[in-house]
């Protein structure tokens, strides 16, 4: 297994974190004690250059050795497993697999350890929980750390026993001599001792292929918490004296206030009313008066004109940055030179409408000042993100600030930000109480970011015998996440272009590289027609990549595509594509009625190859959520809007996929023991979109070359 993290890459797309956080983690040793008692405790130190592409260039703690702690586990005299991550649980069930990698190099069960998740003041810091980096970063480095900590234990007992290492035996908790009838706990081998350990090359991971607990469907940890409705979430939460809060605002983006009249508001019981600048926000002892309260208040706001979505995308266009992010064009061999060795050429153009998160919890904080202090809890994937920006709001400093996360109702790229957050904690240093604000559905669809719209424009060529010639890609605004062409072309072009936009943007699944492949894998099935190709044989003569080769087989064989047999009423297509480590195919199946133009996909394969699998069943799991997460933007998700104003700010309105909408669903695993872990929680939606459009040029002969494809149904 290879035991080598990548570094942490920003993809240009994640406008939300452009920002470096200035964050020095510097716990020492009587600090650890302090929190924890005595007993082992094992730290993965970050090198320099982890370090820095986390972020935190330059930042050392004076003592001539790296500042960052990345994960650290501590065992206590009564035998108790801790470990501490800054990852968040966001239903992805990182939990879980982050526990089995602990139990794994431990040899012990998952259900006595506890794993410490996204508290600012008990676990390291960390950059967030994006990017599919929580597999293969952290999972990497509490297998290290859990592995250090076995090596200690074994070393503790060899003097215990006064016998040779090799022959004692770790599991479930305690070390055995071979030669002796009883054992001793971990927790009678540290008593009254302060161990620290640093994670040494001299404990190195298990093997993949020789796992007992990593690599097994493991249940979700705490699961009975969660469908019982044990769990708290954030909106769950209570706080003694706690206030509710609710925030004023505009009725369009970008709106400037003009005046306020908060007489009416203040005049309600126990409703406290808040201005500073243009942020309007009241308190009240229960929810209905700070709605009532907010309703009261007479604000007046103005705004400059701005783009619609009916002209995004020639706004997108012409609003191109010169110089801006992307790194400017990608070229191999000579454009010319491939068009000119092709038989035939196309040239053709791809839209991407703007989507939302629509997560099932809605942003969300309880805030409470203490002492000078702020504590708040919030659902964020970057708790140390959001203290860095409740530190700089409020003009204090971050260890003045606490931020925890209980485990969180779905992310999707969309809560990088600490929006809720700041406005709690601004409500209840005013109230002088601690405050609890939710966001309404209607607030989500508005004042969070969403997934940006884009344009994607291709040009190519292809010989006669579906030999691909020449490649020329340009995407504007989207993103440049998956742009890379994974076929074999000699003569290429590839370019993101950043553009202004009229909406807040940022994160979502996956990022650009599902805009990417809904345009590259469509216009392969528009090549592949073009030459009288069949879909799967166009893509393996241009092929070489041999785990791509592996899951696009892998898929086609599941679904029997050998077999299929395209009607007037069936209509059948693929894709496949390549993210973030991990590789891609899926095939779909779909009917369309001519007559009332509804288009639905009734069975879908998805083939998935991120490594060696972790937890096979939430691995699974994984995948058909972003598959048929895949459906809503693919075939009617958008947010549409007019000079300011978001028009469709309702699920009444705002269409995503419901129960009826999902097909029949089947995911292939590749696993890969010989190769690490990647992460899974984005590449499975890549393959969905492209799918879909290329079954519904099979049945209808119509080629629908913008996202999403049949908000209004199918016009043939």
């Amino acid at each position: 297994m290879n035991t080598d993290m990548e570094p942490l890459v920003i993809e240009p797309e994640r406008y939300e974190l452009r920002a470096e956080l200035p964050y020095q983690f510097d716990l020492d040793r009587r600090e650890f004690f302090k929190i924890l008692g005595y007993g082992l405790v094992v730290l993965f130190v970050l090198d320099t250059a982890l370090g820095q592409e986390s972020g935190n260039s330059g930042r050392r703690n004076g003592r001539g050795r790296p500042a960052d702690i990345g994960a650290w586990l501590h065992i206590g005299e009564d035998g108790t497993v801790t470990a501490f991550t800054g990852k968040t649980e966001v239903g992805q069930n990182i939990r879980t697999s982050l526990t089995q990698a602990v139990a794994e190099e431990l040899r012990m069960k998952v259900d006595p350890i506890r794993l410490v998740m996204a508290d600012t003041q008990l676990t390291p810091w960390d950059a967030g929980t994006f990017g599919s980096r929580s597999t293969p970063d952290m999972g990497m480095q509490l297998h290290k750390v859990a592995a250090a900590a076995r090596e200690s234990l074994l070393d503790l007992a060899a003097d215990f026993f006064k016998a040779d290492r090799n022959a004692l035996i770790l599991a479930d908790g305690k070390v055995a001599h071979a030669g002796a009838t009883s054992a001793v706990t971990f927790g009678e081998l540290i008593k009254g001792q302060k161990l620290v350990r640093p994670v040494d090359d001299k404990s190195p991971p298990t093997p993949a292929k020789d796992w007992k607990i990593a690599g097994t469907s493991v249940p979700k940890v705490d699961g009975a918490d969660f469908v019982t409705g044990r769990h708290k979430y954030t909106p769950d939460l209570r706080l003694p004296g706690m206030l509710h809060g609710k925030i004023v605002r505009p009725a369009f983006l970008d709106g400037t206030l003009i005046s306020a009249d908060i007489s009416a508001a203040e005049a309600m019981p126990g409703v406290t009313v808040v201005r500073d600048g243009d942020f309007i926000g009241v308190t009240a002892p229960d929810v209905l008066t700070a709605e009532k309260a907010a309703e009261a208040v007479q604000a007046k706001w103005t705004s400059k004109p701005q783009p619609s979505s009916k002209e995004i995308y020639d706004y997108l266009r012409q609003n191109v940055v010169e110089n801006g992010r992307g790194g400017g064009a990608r070229t191999k061999g000579s454009m010319e030179d491939g068009l000119g060795a092709a038989d035939q050429k196309l040239k053709q153009s791809y839209n991407i409408a703007y989507i939302a998160h629509t997560p099932l919890e809605p942003r969300s904080a309880v805030a409470e000042w203490r002492d000078g202090n702020l504590t708040v809890w919030t659902g964020t994937q970057r708790p140390f993100g959001v203290r860095s920006d409740l530190a700089k709001t409020f003009g204090i400093a971050e260890e003045h600030v606490r931020v925890i996360v209980p485990d969180t109702g779905s992310g999707y790229g969309g809560k990088h930000t600490g929006e809720a957050a700041m406005e709690a904690a601004r409500l209840a240093k005013a109230a002088g109480k601690p405050v609890k604000l939710m966001w309404t559905r209607q607030e989500e669809f508005t004042w969070a970011y969403f997934r940006p719209a884009g344009v994607i424009d291709i040009s190519s060529g292809v010989t006669s015998d579906g030999l691909l010639t020449a490649w020329e890609f340009h995407n504007y605004n989207s993103g440049a996440s998956g742009i890379e062409m994974p076929y074999e072309v000699a003569n290429q072009k590839i370019q993101f272009h950043a553009t202004r936009y009229p909406l807040r943007q940022g994160s979502y699944r996956g990022l650009a590289a599902t805009a990417n492949h809904f345009a590259r894998e469509s216009h392969m099935d528009e090549l592949a027609h073009a030459v009288k190709m069949g879909s799967l044989e166009f893509r393996q003569k241009n092929l070489k990549n041999a785990r791509l080769r592996a899951v696009l087989e892998a898929a086609a064989n599941a679904f029997g595509w050998d077999k299929i047999s395209p009607s007037e009423s069936r209509g059948f297509g693929l894709a496949c594509g390549t993210e973030k480590g991990s590789y891609v195919a899926t095939c779909v199946e779909i009917s369309a009625d001519r007559a009332s133009g509804g288009v639905k996909v009734v069975r879908a394969v998805t083939a998935f190859d991120c490594g060696a699998v972790v937890n096979p069943e939430h691995l699974k799991n994984q995948i058909e959520g972003a598959m048929v997460m895949g459906l809503g933007g693919a075939l009617f998700e958008a947010v549409e809007f007019e000079n300011g104003m978001i028009t469709n700010p309702h699920l009444a309105d705002y269409r995503v996929p419901r129960f009826a909408d999902a097909p029949r669903i089947e995911a292939v695993l590749v696993n890969r023991k010989d190769v690490a872990s990647a992460g899974a929680g984005e590449t499975p939606i890549m393959g969905m979109a492209p799918a879909i459009g290329n079954a519904i040029f099979n049945v209808a002969g119509v080629r629908l070359r913008s996202l999403p494809m049949v908000p209004d149904g199918l016009k043939i």
